[in-house]
């Protein structure tokens, strides 16, 4: 029953995400992380290029890793509180009913204590999956880049400005076609980023995994550039924070694009892996390639990649689809922890 608290909590955090959406921003952890993050930033990047730096490269991994000292710490604290709520042998009062426990006396007792132990695990996973849920932002990512092709129907300027929401790239140049591209491609990215990988490493590694790779995440977003941005120079100030999140999305980013093949029906892993490889990123290649393959559709950043060159521009209803596709991601995840809950009753069903 211990077991169960993980799966539960996923399920509850996909839940809330969809019925409640985000907690508001004072009171969102990846929001006082960007914060954090944008003070420290302001005193560990130059405001000129001066070349190689070695001193900009050390002050940023010591505030990234100051940084992420102070989260783990913060949400191990959370998570130990929560998990005291747990029984202290989960599992235990199930395992004693026998059938010579149930047909002799104090079944009354057992059955009391199987209760009470119930109920402390789900009021557990209740508390981790509502803990969880900020770390992780499926609605709000697919919101988004609804209104980004809402807009584009308006005209092509709005569809440009609601587009600078998403990405960070130049906007201003871009044609219709080039807007949806950058939004099914955000959607895709942004689903590894905001939806699978968090929940990765809250698997792996509860909700300080979870927290840790929102924190990376969040400072590749904000320190993560090879040049100049908001009067600040990140070639080396940033290469820690990029470096760092290359590596914890590294796994994630090759099972979202798995799990994307799957629900489209499948698409050639061999033609997967070589246009992911035609990114500068060694990981964002990967998701949106997959979709790019699902849809038949290209999708390009001017000047730097093409994915699936051979395809088609993609439509309105091309966006839908993509949009439909990640909302079966989700149910996969989703199909997941009910597979694995039932696992765990079986296995306790075996051993009681």
């Amino acid at each position: 029953m211990g077991g169960a608290t993980v799966p539960l909590a996923l399920l509850v955090a996909l839940v809330a995400d969809r019925l409640l959406g985000e907690p508001p921003v004072r009171w969102h952890p990846v929001v006082w992380m960007g914060q954090a993050l944008g003070w420290a930033g302001q005193r560990v990047a130059p405001v000129a290029d001066t070349g190689r730096d070695w001193k900009s490269f050390w002050l940023g991994a010591l505030a990234w890793c100051a940084l992420a000292a102070i989260i783990l710490i913060a949400f191990v604290a959370l998570q130990a509180a929560v998990l005291a709520a747990l029984p202290a042998a989960p599992g235990l009062a199930l395992m004693a009913c026998t059938r010579d426990t149930l047909e002799g006396p104090g079944v009354g007792l057992l059955g009391a204590t199987l209760v009470r132990d119930v109920l402390r695990l789900l009021l557990a996973s209740v508390l981790l999956g509502l803990l969880l849920k900020p770390l992780m932002a499926l609605a709000l990512l697919q919101s988004e880049v609804r209104a980004v092709e809402a807009a584009l129907a308006e005209s092509l300027d709005a569809g440009r400005a609601r587009l600078a929401w998403l990405v960070s790239r130049d906007v201003t140049q871009l044609s219709a076609d080039e807007v949806r591209q950058s939004a099914i491609e955000s959607l895709a990215e942004n689903l590894n980023d905001s939806v699978v990988a968090p929940l990765f490493w809250f698997v792996v590694a509860g909700l300080p995994g979870a927290a840790l790779y929102r924190l990376a995440n969040t400072a590749d977003a904000m320190w993560g550039y090879r040049s100049q941005r908001d009067g600040r120079y990140w070639e080396w100030a940033g290469k820690w924070a990029a470096r760092a999140d290359d590596v914890l999305s590294w796994l994630p980013a090759r099972i979202t694009a798995l799990l994307l093949a799957l629900v489209a029906g499948g698409v050639p892993l061999r033609a997967l892996a070589q246009e992911a490889r035609k990114t500068p990123s060694p990981n964002s290649g990967w998701p949106m390639a997959a979709m790019a393959l699902a849809l038949g559709v290209r999708l390009s950043k001017p000047g730097t990649y093409c994915l699936h060159a051979e395809g088609r521009a993609p439509t309105p209803q091309d966006a839908q689809r993509a949009q439909k596709m990640v909302s079966k991601v989700a149910l996969a995840l989703a199909g997941c922890a009910l597979a694995a809950l039932v696992l765990i009753a079986m296995n306790g069903m075996r051993h009681a």
